[in-house]
């Protein structure tokens, strides 16, 4: 399994496909500022060129409109939802009553909503979303969650032509899908990349927020290679461009007019947009869209571990310098991690030649790898840095799994009441050693959210299997531990501050 942590500050995601909930778009104003001269300071030198193109993108509009699409979609809405009520979130540790659970959901509008259960298993659902057309002879790259579970698929161009697409393949990993239509001499987009795309930089989009064709929204670019907490396995672009549901899909553009980017989530507390928006970048684009037109789907490398972010508290239990890196948590048995050597309480810090600073950019690196590949890893493990070479897996075989976890610190002892397993117990939970939490009491494990039930496996990365390695851990420790536990059949490293 792709078992790779996306453990950020949880940030509310939703898909932009056109959905159920209303909202008026945010228009965005642009002002030139009159400055004081300072004579002891020279201003940068701004080019005539880019601050015409700050000012006013109908260049841009004008010779890549007619290349956006308008994407209609047909299908069956689950029974779950036959009521109207929101697609629930996929996003992995979610629990249904955290009050950020509903804010993740894919924008489906059903075509009788509010229709009584007659007893059928589903009903029909209407959605819509945006493409663009890369290829002359009908290519169109859109969201794979545009086309989910859709029965058919219309395209309509600004010529007002409708055309019945064909799905190629899509790649919900990436949330890329590919269409073909039947036409010839259509106009095309310029591709670019995002490699070279600068933050503060202004990029531009086009798309059919709520349905309303080929309108455009411009910002700039507020980070990259931004992990979202939603099981993919993107190094998103963010930016402040105005998106809004229906936008799914569309095209981002660059001051020169190139595609650098499929804009695909936003932030959002009501469903429209709120100031932040996700896009995916063309390099993951491309590499999924030539796979998928190659082959009918699209491929992705796997590591084989749940990994978690490092935190202060983690950090200086582990001893290291930095909070920063990927702890693994978990490594699944006999696949790549494992067969390289790789084990609970390592900290990833490196793949290839590339850093790995939190857990979210392991998967992000991991997918830009083929299954087979080999590589190096950079890891840290009980104080010291390491290289492992590993081979890659698939990530089509079993789904990545996300180590979610809100440590809270705390002062004093543990307080914890625990008790060794039993032997009938330890192969029922499918484990060797470690301690059950039968009471948690006030002191810093209930601040860090221990509870009862919990099974404490190791601390520090050290395998715990009675109370005596236990208390001789916590005694030499000086700030802080790291307690891996395992709770409803997943592992994960709590932090624990001491003083």
């Amino acid at each position: 399994m792709q078992t790779v942590s996306l453990t950020k500050t949880r940030m509310v995601v939703a898909l932009l496909a056109a959905g159920v909930i209303g909202g008026a778009g945010v228009g965005l104003a642009f002002s030139r500022l009159a400055g004081a001269s300072v004579p002891l300071v020279s201003p940068p030198a701004i080019s005539a060129s880019a601050t015409v193109i700050a000012r006013d993108f109908s260049d841009i509009v004008a010779r890549n409109g007619a290349a956006v699409v308008n994407i209609s979609v047909v299908g069956k809405l689950p029974q779950a939802q036959e009521s109207g009520a929101e697609a629930q979130p996929d996003g992995p540790g979610m629990d249904p009553n955290d009050p950020l659970y509903g804010y993740f959901g894919r924008f489906n509008v059903p075509s009788h909503p509010h229709a009584p259960d007659d007893g059928a298993s589903s009903q029909p659902s209407r959605g819509q979303g945006s493409g663009f057309i890369v290829s002359a002879d009908g290519l169109i790259l859109t969201n794979a969650h545009v086309v989910r579970d859709a029965s058919e698929v219309t395209v309509k161009l600004t010529d007002r032509r409708e055309f019945v697409a064909q799905v190629l393949g899509s790649d919900p990993k990436t949330d890329v899908a590919v269409l073909r239509i039947a036409a010839k001499g259509l106009p095309v987009v310029h591709l670019g990349g995002a490699r070279d795309l600068k933050v503060g930089e202004w990029v531009l989009a086009i798309g059919s927020p709520f349905g309303l064709e080929n309108s455009v929204s411009a910002g700039v670019v507020s980070a990259k290679g931004r992990s979202l907490p939603d099981d993919s396995m993107v190094p998103f672009i963010q930016t402040d461009v105005a998106v809004n549901p229906g936008n799914s899909g569309g095209p981002l553009f660059n001051v020169r007019g190139e595609v650098v980017g499929i804009n695909s989530q936003i932030y959002t507390r009501t469903g429209g947009y709120q100031g932040l928006s996700f896009a995916i970048p063309m390099e993951t684009v491309l590499r999924v869209k030539d796979q998928i037109v190659a082959t009918g789907k699209a491929s992705h490398a796997q590591l084989g571990v749940a990994v978690q972010s490092v935190n202060l508290t983690l950090a200086d239990s582990f001893q290291l310098d930095k909070p920063q890196g990927a702890l693994v948590s978990s490594v699944e048995a006999g696949g790549p991690a494992d067969k390289a050597g790789l084990r609970v309480g390592d900290v990833v810090q490196r793949l290839g030649g590339k850093a790995v600073l939190d857990s979210g950019d392991l998967p992000a690196l991991i997918c830009q790898e083929l299954p087979g590949q080999r590589t190096q890893l950079g890891i840290w493990r009980q104080g010291k840095a390491l290289e492992l070479g590993v081979q890659l897996g698939d990530a089509n075989d079993k789904t990545a799994t996300v180590a979610q976890i809100d440590p809270v610190a705390g002062k004093g002892r543990l307080g914890l009441a625990l008790r060794p397993l039993s032997p009938d117990e330890q192969r029922s939970a499918g484990i060797t050693g470690g301690l059950l939490v039968e009471r948690v009491q006030q002191g810093p494990a209930a601040l860090a959210g221990l509870q009862q039930g919990d099974v404490l496996l190791a601390i520090n990365g050290a395998q715990v299997n009675d109370l005596a390695q236990l208390q001789a851990a916590v005694a030499h420790a000086e700030k802080s531990v790291a307690l891996l536990i395992q709770r409803n059949g997943d592992q994960i490293f709590v932090p624990v501050r001491l003083s």
